[in-house]
């Protein structure tokens, strides 16, 4: 093993807004304004993200039990 710094590149270029696509701004990071800021919040209030889930069938699980078991 060295001693020696590790060398990461220096240019890396900013994620852009995950609304509109504009470079982020320092005030409202990752957002470029406070307006895609309050977007997204909506977007969050009102469901518009979620998590698919698949609904398991009780008679599945009744019918092998070690199938559906934890762990």
């Amino acid at each position: 093993m060295s001693n020696d710094p590790i060398e990461f590149p220096k240019s890396r270029k900013a994620a852009a807004c995950p609304v509109c696509g504009r470079p982020p701004v320092p005030e409202a990071k990752p957002f470029c304004s406070k307006r895609c800021a309050d977007v997204d919040l909506a977007r969050w209030l009102n469901g518009v993200y979620r998590v698919p889930a698949v609904e398991q069938d009780d008679e599945a699980e009744e019918a092998d039990p070690e199938k559906f078991a934890p762990g």
